[in-house]
Formats: C-alpha cells, structure tokens, sequence
C-alpha cells in the first residue's frame, strides 16, 4: 500500500497535532475578545482612581503650599498628561464642567465623571474644594487609560492569524476524509463509477486509495457472479430441458414400448446431473459460513484413497481407461474429516476421468513429504489435454476453466475444482494445479497430518 502513494505526504498527526495548537489559539482569542472589554474598562476605572488620588493630593498641596511649588505640581502632572485647572469666583469655567459644577465645589463637593471637551476628546475629571470656595481639576484624555490597553490588542493579532490557519488547515483536512465518506456512501447505494483522487496527508490519501480498490475489486466480484449466474442458469436449463421433453413424451405416450427403458435412462442421467449442479453450488455457499461442519477423525490416507480407487476402477474400465492407484506399503494417519476428504478425491477423479482419452491412464496417489514431516500430499493424475500456464493460474476459481473450454472438451459443472480448493483450505491445507508425467494434469492436495490448525472456521471435534 505505501508503494501505491508518494511519500512526502505528511502524517495524519501531524495535522492533528497543528490543529490541536491552532484551536488552542482560537480559544485564546475568543478569551481576549471577551475580556478585552472588561480589561479596557478596568484599565479606566484604574486610572480615574489614580487620577482621583492625585486630585486628593493637590488639592491639599494647593492650600498649603506656595506659588513655587504649585507650579512644580503642575509641570509634573503635564509629564503624565494630566492638566491641572483651578475654578472658582472671577475664573472662567472650563468647557468640561457647567456653572452648576462649579457651585458644588464651592458647597464642598467632588466632581468624579467621564466628560467631553468642546472639540469632542473624551477626557477624565477629577475636581476637589479647595479654601476660598473654590476648586482644583484634573484633567486626564481618556486615551492615556486606552493605551494601557493597546498592547493587549496587538498580542491578540498572532491568535487570530493561528486561529484562521487553525480553521483553514482544519476546513483542508477535513474535506477529503469528507470526499471519502460520500464515496462510501455511494458504493454502498451500488454505485460504481467511484473515483476519488487521493489528497491530504498520507492516511487520508491512503483511505482513498483504498476505496478505489475496493470499488474495483467489486466491479470484478460482481461481474464474476453475475458470469457466474448466467452460466448456472445456462448449465441448468440444459438438463431441464431435457428432462422437461422426454417427461412429457412418456406422458403423451409418444415414445415407443422399446424406447422407454432408454428414455428413463436418459432421465436418470439428466436428473444426476442436477443433483450434482445443485449439490457442488450447495457445498459452496455452505463453505462461505462460519459454521461449516467438519467432523475431524485419525484416517488412513493411504487406505481412503485404494477404497476409492475401486469404485473409480470400474467407472475407468467403463471408458476404456486404465486407472493406478498408487500408495505407500504403510498407513499414513491424518486428523482430517473422511467424508470430506473423499468427496475432494472423488472431485478431482471424476474430473480427471472427464478428460482421459481411452487407453490413457488416470493415477490416485499418496505420498509422504520427505521435506515437510508434518504433511501428506494427495494427487490425482492424468493423461488427457493437460493444462496450459494460463489454465494452471486460474484452475481453482470458479467455472474459469469451464469458460474456456465449454464446446472443446467435455467438461462438468464449473464448480468442481472451486469446490476441491475450497474444501482443502477448510481441511487445513492447500490444492495445487500442475502437470503430470502422464502428459495431463496433475492436483495435488496438501493436507496437515496434525489436523487443521487450532480455531480454524469450521472445526469440529466429534
């Protein structure tokens, strides 16, 4: 899979590791946009208190102190930006305040406010009395408090630059997984025209070329089944056929008194070959569930392959075919399931008989593997056609070889050899297609002396 997509790709942590940081800055931002507001205010809360402090202390400096000193407040005050004015009788009132300001400090009163000078500046005040009723001022532009401030606002400029790359690395990442999860969803709508262009970091990417192949590996298995289906449905209405017609000829009573016998033989004969069509498309849908049975005993390889070699005897003599049975002197016990293991041999017999010309010989044999103690091999040899390199790679799967040569040869359901590898991978071993020293084709089937492997599906202890 790696091999499938570039390797600059970044990780998948990565990204999540960066957007994790960048939803951090975010929430940090959203902190300083609430709070910016409340600092801001208390920063002006604080600096009218200072400012009032300040009034508190002029005021009692300016009725003690002399016209020196007073102007030394003064000079001081302006390096803070803070002007100082006094009110009082036969002095102009200051744009900020009114008459009636003035008449409270003459009565001994404070002024504390946030007020607006003619020319609009939002300024401070803070007015004390003073001896002679009068007043002193303070007077503060409110952007000293702001500036307090502003340092704030410029550290919340790189928040907001992480919290917009957060989002848009976030919107980045997420649309292809986003991509994906639509694809899924078409393919499981049954759509096949899916095609997703691998993008983002390199678990996304590979996501998506994983459901590339998998729309192309349904593509396949869909077009095998319904191939599949087509040739059932055609190997099925040929006996049907028949069997449908000469039914109907015994009962219309149009077959001759000679021709019944003949007539019932062919309907025994065409009944078989349904039963057996019926039977091999059983046995594979069952070797697809979990709960296939198999029922495992201590056999006699040696001993299930020469009882079947006289039943298969006679049917090869029939045909004018010499069948070999070749096995060791000794029993060789394997833990597998006998009727299953004879059901692979009478496949792989009847096949082989299915192809031998007469004269030709078929073989049944059993040998031990000299270089793997723990296995016993099966084969079933011929002398027919033989198998071609392009016959051996696809021998196993279903009704490929049938495919090829329906019309050339004689051949059978489509589901024989299928069903052989299914049931020997079930039994713990393995089916090989190769060529036989007898000029035909050679299946061999590997089994396990040991039995199939512990938690193989299927296994069952008698």
């Amino acid at each position: 899979m790696a091999d499938r997509l570039p390797r600059g790709r970044d990780r998948l942590a990565t990204r999540i590791t960066l957007v994790s940081v960048a939803v951090a800055f975010v929430a940090v931002l959203i902190a300083g946009v609430v709070s910016f507001g409340l600092v801001r205010g208390a920063a002006q809360d604080q600096a009218r208190a200072t400012l009032g402090r300040q009034a508190d202390l002029v005021a009692a400096t300016m009725e003690r102190a002399g016209v020196q000193r007073r102007t030394a407040i003064t000079v001081l005050l302006r390096r803070q930006q803070v002007v100082v004015d006094l009110v009082g009788p036969g002095l102009a009132v200051p744009g900020y305040l009114t008459r009636a300001d003035v008449t409270a400090l003459a009565a001994g009163g404070e002024i504390s406010d946030v007020r607006q000078r003619p020319n609009g500046t939002e300024v401070l005040v803070e007015a004390r009395p003073i001896a002679g009723g009068g007043g002193v001022v303070l007077v503060q532009p409110s952007s000293v408090a702001a500036a307090a401030t502003a340092s704030g606002r410029r550290r919340l400029v790189l928040p907001l630059l992480a919290g917009l790359a957060g989002w848009l690395l976030a919107r980045r990442l997420a649309r292809p997984m986003q991509n994906a999860a639509a694809a899924a969803h078409r393919l499981a709508a049954g759509s096949r025209d899916v095609r997703l262009e691998p993008q983002g970091p390199y678990e996304v990417a590979e996501l998506a070329d994983a459901l590339n192949r998998l729309n192309g590996a349904l593509v396949t298995s869909e077009g095998r089944e319904r191939e599949f289906l087509l040739s059932v449905s055609h190997e099925l209405r040929t006996p049907l056929t028949a069997v449908t017609g000469y039914a109907e000829a015994l009962a219309d009573g149009v077959v001759p008194p000679g021709e019944v016998a003949r007539t019932g033989a062919i309907l025994v004969a065409e009944s078989a070959r349904l039963d057996r069509l019926v039977g091999d498309l059983l046995d594979l849908a069952r070797l697809r569930a979990q709960d296939f049975r198999l029922d495992l005993a201590d056999v006699d390889v040696s001993d299930l392959v020469a009882q079947a070699g006289q039943v298969w005897g006679d049917r090869c003599a029939k045909e004018g075919v010499e069948l070999r049975v070749e096995v060791p002197p000794s029993a060789l016990v394997v833990r597998t399931d006998p009727t299953r293991l004879r059901q692979i041999v009478d496949g792989l017999a009847e096949n082989a008989l299915r192809v031998t010309p007469a004269g030709a010989p078929v073989v049944l044999a059993v040998l031990a593997d000299p270089a793997r103690p723990g296995w016993t091999w099966i084969e079933v040899r011929d002398g027919g056609p033989g198998l071609t390199d392009a016959d051996l790679a696809v021998a196993f799967e279903r009704s490929a070889l049938y495919e090829r040569y329906r019309g050339v040869r004689r051949v059978g359901t489509g589901l024989g050899l299928a069903l052989v590898h299914g049931l020997a991978n079930r039994l713990g071993g393995a089916a090989v297609a190769g060529r036989a020293p007898e000029g035909g084709a050679r299946f061999s089937v590997r089994l396990p002396v040991g039995g199939p492997a512990q938690g193989s599906p299927g296994a069952r202890l008698p």
